[in-house]
């Protein structure tokens, strides 16, 4: 599906039938980022921490003590505002990039979470490639190319990312996974390193990677694995299959994509 997108400067003022969408706190402080913004030019109110106000809609990113809320829990809120604008076809809804300010989180993990959302969304241009195109399958070049210290800890990510021999939707999975917290805790603060090393040893003892698997080096690197098996819901032995070749990886339906 085709978004309307923009181009994330700061706006005062929208249509009549546009509804400034932002990111928030449950106690509905609205003091900083897009939410300020909501508050001073979009009718959101104190103490309105969720859902519509004015000419605003609130999804909560953060919970009434300010801090960060855990991805699955606003991926509970986004699912609303799915049914909202769903039930509400006539109005156009201005996303701003909920929860990548103050809160804390990345586009790659905020974005993939409207996907499949109805078209009346104005979506910030940065959520382009999470929104619309679908995951590329697994191959033995894909994985082989951005799964390496060099690219992994690259200084300049996007920059190492783009001058590597793989399609568009490649290269977005490949920023996607390695921007992923995993090591030593996931997004969501569970602790990770106990199955992240069970993957190490894997790979080690089935001869497909020779590292020192007691390097943080090391772990975050199959932290980034950790998350692409988790994106496409295999295990290790599939991956091992992609990695030598014996076959290639289709992405699931996002219906059945885990959300980290």
């Amino acid at each position: 599906m085709t978004y309307q997108y923009h181009d994330e400067s700061i706006i005062k003022n929208l249509p009549e039938d546009t509804v400034f969408v932002f990111g928030s706190n449950m106690a509905g402080t609205h003091q900083g980022g897009a939410a300020k913004i909501a508050h001073q030019y979009f009718g959101a109110m104190k103490g309105v921490g969720r859902g519509w106000s004015g000419q605003s809609f609130a999804i909560p990113t953060m919970n009434e003590h300010l801090q960060q809320m855990p991805l699955s829990q606003i991926q509970h809120y986004v699912d609303d505002f799915k049914i909202y604008t769903k039930n509400h076809p006539k109005t156009k809804y201005f996303v701003t990039a909920v929860g990548c300010g103050v809160a804390g989180y990345k586009v790659e993990e905020i974005a993939p979470m409207f996907k499949g959302i109805s078209h009346n969304v104005i979506f910030p241009v940065s959520f382009r490639p999470f929104v619309e195109k679908t995951l590329p399958k697994l191959t033995q070049h894909s994985l082989q190319a951005f799964i390496q210290e060099a690219i992994i800890f690259s200084e300049d990510l996007s920059q190492s990312i783009q001058a590597l021999d793989l399609n568009e939707a490649e290269k977005s999975l490949a920023k996607i996974v390695i921007n992923t917290p995993m090591y030593p805790t996931d997004s969501n603060g569970r602790d990770r390193s106990y199955e992240i090393t069970d993957i190490l040893n894997t790979l080690k003892n089935k001869n497909v990677l020779q590292l020192d698997i007691q390097t943080d080096a090391t772990k975050t690197l199959g932290g980034v694995i950790l998350a692409i098996l988790e994106l496409y819901t295999i295990n290790e032995h599939d991956f091992i299959e992609a990695w030598q070749g014996q076959r290639e990886i289709m992405p699931p339906k996002a219906a059945n994509r885990a959300k980290k």
